[in-house]
């Protein structure tokens, strides 16, 4: 008899923002803006100050934590650049709560 692992819950807003938090902490650390409030209507560009290698480190880190389910550079791909300019927290973690929805047992 096979013991069933338990499913993990589904994640939360709140479990990927604070998620998505620790990795921003992790990039801006670099920069020792470690301490800026982020929120789900922080923007990359004009709050964070985030460059595209910023980016690049960051769909890293993504990875890591979701493996290939959550996919950053497919997600800016599909967005005009001043969607890329204005991009909120917010809607990366929607983005991420999406993903893993729709790759659930894949």
């Amino acid at each position: 008899m096979n013991p069933t692992q338990p499913v993990p819950p589904e994640p939360t807003a709140d479990t990927v923002l604070a998620d998505v938090t620790g990795m921003l902490r992790t990039v801006l650390a670099e920069y020792g803006d470690d301490d800026l409030v982020i929120g789900m209507s922080t923007t990359f560009n004009c709050d964070l100050g985030l460059e595209s290698i910023d980016l690049v480190t960051l769909a890293g880190l993504l990875e890591e934590r979701y493996g290939k389910r959550v996919n950053l550079a497919a997600f800016l791909a599909g967005m005009e650049f001043d969607e890329i300019i204005d991009l909120t927290v917010g809607r990366l973690v929607e983005y991420v709560l999406w993903s893993l929805k729709t790759t659930r047992g894949a």
